[in-house]
């Protein structure tokens, strides 16, 4: 298989349009440094949510519509082999996801061999409301850090973290508001990350002039973390027009970083 980037700009970003897993095995194995992944939740199959305090239909696109709970376990399986093998040795991988995916692809991190480092609880100081009052109000979503396997001899920024949380360990919970209006100025996606939370990850487990990798890179907030960091990047979507978007974002970042280095 060629494989042609959508967009390219040098070694700094490629962004690459189509299934994630099947670029994935395109790839050079062992050569990206940290991945972080937002797969699927999975949860366009009619439902609804809270946007702007009324209640929508949940339909991000066929990309989101489960196939069964065994079909959406084979997803991840698919997927998260294709990163396994693209991981450096020491490599680390950060998974993203709610109660929907995330047990599903922390099983199956398991069974391929991953070492599970952490499990961090992103809390929403401003979740939308439970219409439907039968549960608790949603805040908090999961991200997963695993080594590659148990070998890997993985990174961990222990000192930066500590500085950045005032002197003191810092914790497994993470309090980010989500993504402030000014990270939206390019154009809209439906599972945006804010930006502080992508940065403090990377931080936290990136080397040197990293290779960065997000398979499902959605608005691009993974490779703008990565930019303003020094790191190159590496984006794959399967919806070319979110591509446009992150190349957007990219390039805006790219452009600032640049004026600031300057």
């Amino acid at each position: 298989m060629t494989l042609w980037p959508l967009r390219s700009a040098g070694e700094a970003v490629r962004l690459y349009a189509g299934d994630c897993a099947v670029i994935l095995d395109a790839l050079p194995a062992e050569s990206v440094d940290v991945i972080f992944a937002d797969p699927p939740y999975f949860l366009s199959n009619g439902g609804t949510t809270c946007r702007a305090g009324a209640r929508v239909r949940v339909d991000k696109g066929a990309w989101d519509r489960s196939g069964g709970i065994a079909a959406d376990h084979a997803y991840h399986h698919r997927w998260l082999a294709a990163c396994n093998r693209v991981l450096r040795p020491d490599g680390t991988i950060w998974v993203s996801g709610t109660s929907h995916a995330i047990y599903s692809v922390g099983y199956a991190m398991q069974q391929q061999g991953y070492r599970l480092l952490n499990e961090i609880v992103w809390e929403k100081p401003n979740p939308p409301p439970n219409l439907g009052c039968r549960s608790f109000t949603h805040s908090t979503e999961t991200l997963l850090w695993a080594a590659r396997n148990r070998k890997s001899r993985h990174r961990f920024n222990y000192a930066a973290m500590r500085e950045a949380n005032g002197g003191k360990q810092m914790k497994n919970v993470w309090r980010f508001p989500a993504p402030p209006a000014g990270e939206k100025t390019h154009g809209h996606h439906p599972t945006q990350k804010p930006l502080a939370l992508l940065g403090r990850l990377l931080e936290a487990s990136c080397p040197a002039s990293a290779l960065v990798l997000d398979p499902f890179c959605g608005s691009g907030t993974t490779g703008v973390a990565a930019l303003q960091l020094g790191h190159r990047f590496i984006g794959i979507d399967i919806d070319a027009a979110y591509l446009n978007l992150s190349w957007a974002r990219l390039m805006a970042a790219r452009e600032l970083t640049s004026r600031e280095q300057a």
